[in-house]
């Protein structure tokens, strides 16, 4: 069976298969992934991991801490949570980094722990950014960090995957930015959501790691739960370059697990030798759920907004609105490190930002803060009047000094410019590339001198079939059915969110039940669903169900009313991974659904079937109307969660 590069990477770190099983598209495993990253969120984790029993990690080499999203407060308050983290991670002898040395995703890159070939997992939407370096990068909830902590391991549904093709080459004065820029605004009808994207083509090699590390940085706000390149020569030039960096450097701030003979224990000749001979690359017949092309020579440079990524605008109709700006930015994981730095101060050498504008820069790390200031171009964004802030976030998630007030406008270099995310949700975002933005602090309005082609940009996306997948029969764990039988409750309603399955109103009554969470289970969707729902049930619903709001709720009070599962076309992957958790299975199998479309419309909001849904978990079908419908295999990771009632259980059951 042929794997493309996700699952290639994914089966290497995939624990509990069975024999000669290779994974694939829709499989739900467990994991153990190389390196697990939190941020100023160890906060939160640390009480979820105490309250499942564990006392200590169980590879405290796999665990990284950094300390980078409010380090501008200097509060009390907030002085003593970083105190608390450190202290939390020395006595569990983890690695740790303090708040000044810079975002947690550089660091991860910096500092080897996104190793090209590896999985890496951060409580953190932004660790896509790891596929910059052929790593596979995802994000994951606080539940799996404290998971992991205790075990080592957690669970995940490997996604669909869509191949991405970057052809050609790009125009003078076009970057990475404007790549994934051109990306979310062209195809920005939720293409790739909840897919993980491979990058592949012979624009690849026109792109340094650093615009590889932002494209793959911002697959995030594309709707993808990660992005990858592939491990190339480019790749392994980096690791070289940086592995020699590293040795000149010598260990000062490694924590450690350094070996003792004064080598990096991640950035190391060895490591790197044995990479170049075993590359992880896709099989050539590997399948994809969809084809994007896009040619990168029609690309030209873009802004973002405002307010929203899905929006954009060329350079050269933005310069014809004159639209001043109040504040630009070049912080962020997205755009600040050295190569960023020194467009901006190609572009404000000798020169000073307008009159009005508040320019804000803060490096990735202290790192690249370092290097620039060797190379000069730190100090020429200093002599231009930009403000300076420590490395780190800040002003990207509104923390901090220098966010936008009601009616500014801002230009920034950061990856997200939702409404209110950087100040006033009276203020409007864009989001451009750093030469654009620090020519439109240097202009006083959103402005970038250039001169190539414009109006051309081309891209396509074909959807591929996927082909029937052989299954012999699963194998059924004690405890877990080999088959259900049930009434179908069937909801038609696509894009189903959160707030109809669960009232937002009733979230954070904490003294509600599961019998209260039953009771008001649908009633925004449809107050009839309570009178037509029983105990026992299967509940069929359309495509995205779940989406909206990261509530468990949503998964909880259906569980709690009796459904014994839920089919849908697809599903939110955080809708999908808050059910899992809670013990709770969800399937998508898209022609049963479109089966069901067709046979009951969309009169009512919900439908009870006259004739009952089998579930056959050993066959893998679902058998309704004398008609058979394949699913992917619920494996063991998944059956073990569903058996012990989720996830917290499961890690306490292994800590036993």
């Amino acid at each position: 069976m042929s794997q493309n590069l996700i699952e290639k990477i994914a089966q290497k770190f995939a624990v509990g298969l069975d024999d000669n099983q290779k994974v694939q598209s829709g499989d739900i495993i467990s994991i153990r992934p190389e390196h697990v990253m939190t941020h100023d969120n160890t906060g939160a984790v640390i009480p979820k991991f105490k309250s499942i029993g564990a006392t200590k990690f169980a590879n405290p080499r796999q665990v990284v801490h950094t300390l980078d999203h409010n380090i501008q407060d200097k509060s009390e308050k907030n002085l003593a949570k970083y105190k608390m983290i450190e202290e939390f991670s020395e006595s569990m002898g983890c690695d740790f980094y303090p708040a000044g040395r810079g975002i947690g995703h550089q660091i991860m890159c910096e500092e080897g722990y996104a190793f090209p070939g590896t999985m890496v997992v951060a409580s953190d939407s932004h660790s896509n950014m790891y596929g910059g370096l052929g790593v596979l990068g995802t994000p994951i909830v606080r539940t799996d960090a404290a998971a992991i902590w205790a075990t080592g391991r957690t669970w995940w549904q490997i996604p669909q995957i869509a191949k991405v093709e970057l052809k050609g080459k790009l125009q003078k004065g076009v970057v990475g930015k404007d790549v994934i820029i051109a990306l979310c605004g062209y195809f920005n009808n939720d293409e790739v959501l909840n897919h993980m994207i491979e990058f592949v083509a012979d624009g690849i090699a026109e792109l340094n790691i650093d615009q590889r590390l932002t494209i793959a940085n911002m697959t995030t706000e594309w709707g993808a739960l990660g992005g990858v390149f592939p491990i190339d020569d480019v790749t392994i030039k980096w690791l070289e370059d940086r592995a020699a960096f590293v040795a000149e450097r010598g260990l000062a701030g490694v924590p450690s697990d350094a070996d003792g003979n004064g080598k990096h224990p991640r950035l190391n000749k060895e490591r790197i030798e044995s990479l170049k001979t075993d590359i992880p690359q896709a099989d050539p017949n590997a399948f994809y759920a969809k084809s994007i092309v896009i040619d990168l020579s029609t690309i030209e440079p873009y802004i973002s907004g405002p307010n929203s990524v899905k929006t954009m605008t060329s350079i050269s109709d933005m310069r014809e609105r004159n639209l001043k700006v109040d504040k630009a930015y070049l912080v962020s994981c997205v755009n600040s490190r050295v190569d960023d730095i020194t467009e901006a101060a190609e572009i404000l050498k000798g020169n000073k930002i307008a009159e009005g504008v508040e320019f804000y820069v803060a490096a990735a790390s202290s790192e690249v803060q370092a290097e620039s200031e060797k190379r000069g171009d730190w100090q020429v964004l200093l002599d231009a009047g930009a403000t300076p802030l420590p490395p780190g976030c800040g002003p990207c998630i509104g923390l901090g000094m220098g966010l936008l007030e009601d009616g500014e406008v801002g230009i920034s270099a950061t990856n997200r410019n939702f409404k209110g995310r950087m100040g006033s949700p009276n203020a409007e975002a864009y989001l451009a590339s750093p030469a654009v933005v620090a020519a439109s602090a240097l202009k006083g309005k959103i402005d970038f001198d250039w001169s190539g082609d414009s109006g051309n940009l081309s891209g396509t996306i074909n959807v591929n079939k996927k082909p029937k997948r052989e299954v012999g029969e699963v194998k059924i764990l004690d405890g877990f059915p080999e088959s259900i039988e049930g009434g179908l409750i069937y909801c038609h309603q696509d894009n189903m969110n959160t707030d109809g399955i669960y009232p937002g109103k009733y979230t954070y009554e904490d003294s509600f039940t599961p019998e209260d969470q039953a009771r008001v289970v649908m009633e925004n969707y449809d107050p009839e669903f309570a009178e037509l729902v029983e105990e026992g049930d299967v509940l069929a619903g359309g495509y995205n169900f779940g989406t909206g709001s990261s509530r468990e709720q949503a998964a909880t009070a259906l569980k709690y009313r009796g459904i014994q599962l839920v089919i849908t076309g697809s599903a939110s992957a955080t809708y999908m991974r808050n059910a899992l958790n809670n013990g709770f299975l969800v399937l998508e199998i898209p022609e049963f659904i479109d089966e069901l479309k067709s046979k009951y419309g969309d009169s009512k909001l919900s439908v009870k079937a006259d004739t009952k849904v089998k579930i056959d978990f050993k066959k893998s079908s679902v058998f309704f109307d004398d008609k058979e419908y394949s699913f992917t295999p619920v494996g063991t990771a998944a059956q073990e969660l569903v058996v012990v009632g989720g996830l917290e259980n499961w890690v306490k059951k292994n800590l036993e």
